[in-house]
């Protein structure tokens, strides 16, 4: 079966969601919507799925996922109960799930490992953002070659030029590993 969305409010739906960083997908927030409003015809409180999980930045995990982390000889686990991460009986952060057992700074990206209800295997924090990037990657340019309706852009202030003088110190010898400026992304 298939259901006619005007053109407008589909984009519309999908500019939403790219703007929200979501990752929702479009038939989950049509589902999600349809409930909604089936409810409120009835009367009644929003019945259906419900996503229960914790946003990490970009990555969402549903309830029941599972984190897992390697430390002195061995691994330390968490798990995604309702909307919090829970390791000990506490609600952590990835972060603080990363650096309770270590004695060192921690980067959760490169330290958690990952299995969510539907994974077969785990998979390394960092290995499923880089996967989540490259596809919203191939979405977003197919989603801006389709015609959209035209509105004008909203007015946004100038600001003056940036000076690209090199100042006092720029000619001292560099003591970080990488130097980035602004002027490298101009």
């Amino acid at each position: 079966m298939t259901v006619e969305i005007p053109e407008a409010l589909l984009f519309e739906l999908l500019e939403y969601l790219k703007t929200r960083r979501d990752q929702c997908s479009v038939d989950r927030a049509a589902n999600e919507a349809l409930y909604s409003w089936l409810s409120a015809q009835n009367g009644k409180a929003p019945t259906g799925p419900v996503m229960r999980g914790y946003q990490w930045k970009m990555l969402f995990l549903p309830e029941g996922t599972c984190l897992r982390s390697w430390s002195y000889g061995e691994h330390n686990y968490a798990r995604v109960v309702g909307d919090e991460i829970i390791h000990e009986g506490r609600a952590v952060t990835p972060n603080q799930f990363a650096r309770s057992f270590a004695r060192t700074e921690r980067n959760a990206w490169h330290d958690l490992y990952i299995r969510r209800p539907e994974d077969k295997n785990w998979q390394l924090a960092s290995v499923i953002r880089t996967q989540l990037l490259a596809e919203r990657a191939q979405r977003i340019p197919t989603a801006a070659s389709t015609e959209m309706p035209t509105a004008a852009p909203p007015a946004v202030p100038s600001s003056p030029p940036r000076c690209k003088d090199p100042m006092p110190g720029w000619d001292l010898p560099e003591r970080r590993k990488y130097r980035i400026r602004l002027e490298d992304f101009e």
